[in-house]
């Protein structure tokens, strides 16, 4: 397993890491498999979208806030609640195919990890599996 430690600056933001996963790719030689990445921190996660036009994080955060409201009566009483609804809806973890050493990622997509109650220290956790063909 790799594990890859993040600084966020933010309170909510997303940062594209699928230069470091497809490192740990690299670094394991395995030709073909699944690489799972995933997070363990409940308000923080993981989604694989478009890296191209940082508009689109920036919708997607905009969007939650919009669901997910601040405002909110929230019961929690750490003040942090809505962080941990907008990582249950993102999700812990993502799965890519592995195919020639290589994430077989679309041409517009990236791997972000998504922070919903920084600035924090993260780890995303990597582990690739070798299949057959």
């Amino acid at each position: 397993m790799k594990t890859i430690e993040l600084q966020t600056r933010h309170k909510e933001e997303f940062i594209d890491i699928a230069a470091e996963i497809q490192e740990a790719v690299r670094a394991s030689k395995i030709e073909c498999g699944i690489c799972l990445v995933y997070v363990p921190h409940t308000t923080a996660g993981l989604t694989i979208n478009e890296h191209a036009d940082p508009d689109v994080t920036t919708d997607i955060l905009m969007a939650l806030k919009r669901l997910v409201p601040d405002s909110f009566s929230w019961n929690h009483s750490e003040g942090n609640a809505p962080a941990h609804v907008k990582s249950s809806l993102i999700g812990s973890s993502v799965q890519i195919i592995v195919e020639g050493g290589r994430l077989a990622l679309g041409t517009w997509q990236g791997i972000f990890f998504c922070e919903f109650d920084g600035p924090r220290r993260r780890r995303v956790y990597i582990k690739i599996v070798s299949s057959e063909h």
